[in-house]
């Protein structure tokens, strides 16, 4: 309790300038210091945020995972469907083949959300959760030595003073002594947790480099996934395919094809200039070359261009 009470009274002193601060750290440990904070930050950012990416739920069994993919959920849905319809329709079949394709993509997919948690995910979360806060709380501990440094030899420094003025001198002497061993005691716990935080600072800084490869890590995982799905979608396409082509196709009446089913003959062409007659809702041409709207319906069902030209007198 005396301990903190000196520490609170030497922090004041120095906030107000009344004492000297004892500086313990160099300007390149401050630096890494600095860098530590921010790196904490931004990897517990990057941590939070790539969880949130994963469509499986961390840490849990990897069967159990694997069925609340909503992959598999698609997957079991397109299954169902397909065995309803039964194996004549050919939507059914589609949705079985595609609906193994999905749980395959789906075990690709639980693969690299493990790879991702082991690789990526648990090291960044033992740097921004674990590692950094421990070197940080070695600095808090600095700190308060440093401060319990600081208070044994004010207190030293002015019991030597005292001695001077003083008319007890050896009583003041004993006191002063005792300080002088409180003040040692302080300062080799002090050089001591620099010196140990000193060595975890440059190993972090040391380590950077394999921090950053998490990130590397990551891409690179990524992109093994991606290959390997279009692997699986590239080798089922080939039987939906092949399964597509087996099926007969119907004749599809299109507008084309009732433009062509309707068509004037060549015969129902004026022969000066070759006018075409067109359908009598759309154009009424056809009156100009004589014929009536009853004639041109019945001219147009007729495929013989003798026997439309004898029944309409048409001259040609």
């Amino acid at each position: 309790m005396k301990k903190q009470f000196n520490r609170m009274k030497q922090l004041a002193n120095q906030t107000v300038g009344r004492a000297e601060k004892t500086e313990v750290l160099s300007d390149d440990l401050l630096q890494i210091e600095r860098r530590m904070e921010m790196v904490r930050v931004v990897s517990h950012n990057t941590h939070k945020r790539m969880v949130t990416c994963l469509q499986g739920h961390i840490g849990t069994d990897a069967e159990k995972r694997h069925k609340k993919l909503p992959l598999t959920a698609l997957s079991q849905a397109m299954v169902d469907g397909g065995s309803q319809l039964g194996e004549e329709s050919l939507i059914g079949k589609m949705m079985e083949v595609c609906g193994e394709a999905e749980n395959r993509l789906a075990s690709e997919l639980l693969q690299h959300e493990v790879q991702i948690e082991k690789d990526v995910l648990d090291p960044l979360n033992q740097l921004a959760e674990v590692d950094i806060p421990n070197i940080l709380k070695q600095r808090k501990q600095l700190a308060r030595l440093v401060l319990d440094y600081d208070s044994a030899r004010a207190r030293w420094l002015q019991a030597t003073k005292s001695i001077i003025s003083g008319t007890n001198t050896q009583a003041l002497t004993a006191k002063a002594d005792l300080l002088k061993e409180e003040v040692d005691e302080a300062m080799n716990k002090m050089e001591l947790c620099k010196d140990q935080l000193a060595a975890d600072m440059y190993s972090f800084f040391s380590k950077e480099g394999d921090y950053a490869r998490y990130y590397v890590m990551l891409l690179e995982a990524q992109a093994d996934y991606h290959r390997k799905s279009l692997t699986v979608l590239e080798s089922v396409l080939p039987t939906i395919q092949a399964q597509q082509d087996r099926v007969p196709r119907r004749v599809e009446w299109s507008a084309t094809a009732m433009q062509q089913k309707h068509a004037v003959h060549p015969g129902l062409k004026k022969q000066k200039n070759r006018r075409n007659v067109v359908d009598p809702l759309l154009n009424y041409k056809f009156l100009e070359v004589g014929i009536s709207q009853k004639n041109y319906q019945w001219l147009i069902q007729e495929k013989t261009t003798s026997w439309v030209m004898s029944s309409a007198s048409i001259e040609i």
